[in-house]
């Protein structure tokens, strides 16, 4: 996971309704918190639709401001036009460093590949059924689940150590990250707070949490490919990571003997 962004950072947040639950509003915001402040707050939809009538009370909660939208012409969403617009008109017209898009919809994906062409930091939430393109368009996309029985089975899928090592674009992610954090004793390790920033810094959907991890540092653990330790570094403790199969630098040559 990429470090958090100091809690000065204005967070814009725009939701689209019909493609998003409200109960996971909780869990939003709380996530948000740690990239900064939520200034911006829009949800969008037609909310004369009964499938919204489940919004109101969290709109009123979190002081998310309703943006209606009317079903111009059946089976069409003005609401993610809505989106879109008014995210560009954010993008040039306000001090805001990260998007936050609730959505499960890839259509959103052109306006994610340009805000962060803009160098903004874009945060992505939605369902199991989003589509890669807008997952990897991200910086980074946390899944959302209603189902909490098919939560738990895909985390006991997820966790297990022979998925994780099958995965050949998980395990290429991992050494990559490691490899290009390696200290310069060119020993191998790497402090894992700066491994999950460079893998926070490739954007996209890994984070530890989706593979039911809570920490980085136990998705690590799990792997047999890879070893741990920790040092005390005053009142903190620092974890550091390396490859096991990583090549051992050859032997310096013996000094000769005068």
């Amino acid at each position: 996971m990429s470090a958090p962004l100091p809690a000065t950072q204005s967070i814009a947040l725009l939701i689209d309704a019909d493609n998003a639950p409200a109960a996971k509003l909780d869990f939003i915001m709380a996530e948000l918190a740690a990239y900064g402040v939520v200034n911006i707050r829009r949800a969008y939809g037609n909310w004369k639709k009964s499938e919204l009538t489940g919004w109101e009370a969290v709109l009123l909660d979190y002081s998310i401001q309703p943006v209606q939208q009317y079903d111009l012409v059946k089976q069409k969403n003005a609401a993610d036009m809505a989106l879109v617009v008014d995210a560009m008109d954010i993008l040039y017209t306000k001090s805001v460093s990260v998007f936050c898009i609730v959505s499960s919809d890839c259509d959103f994906t052109p306006l994610t590949v340009r805000l962060r062409a803009e160098g903004r930091t874009v945060i992505g939430f939605g369902g199991q059924k989003t589509p890669p393109p807008f997952v990897n368009s991200c910086s980074r996309f946390l899944y959302l689940d209603e189902n909490k029985e098919a939560t738990e089975k895909r985390k006991r899928q997820a966790t297990d150590p022979q998925r994780l090592k099958g995965d050949a674009k998980l395990m290429q992610t991992l050494r990559g990250a490691v490899e290009a954090s390696e200290n310069e004793n060119e020993d191998g390790w790497a402090r894992l707070a700066d491994v999950g920033s460079h893998i926070g810094n490739q954007g996209g959907a890994f984070d530890h949490r989706n593979y039911g991890f809570k920490k980085l540092s136990d998705l690590f653990a799990s792997i047999d490919l890879f070893e741990l330790r920790s040092e005390k570094q005053g009142n903190l403790t620092a974890v550091w990571v390396r490859n096991r199969k990583r090549p051992k630098p050859p032997a310096a040559p013996p000094s000769a003997v005068v």
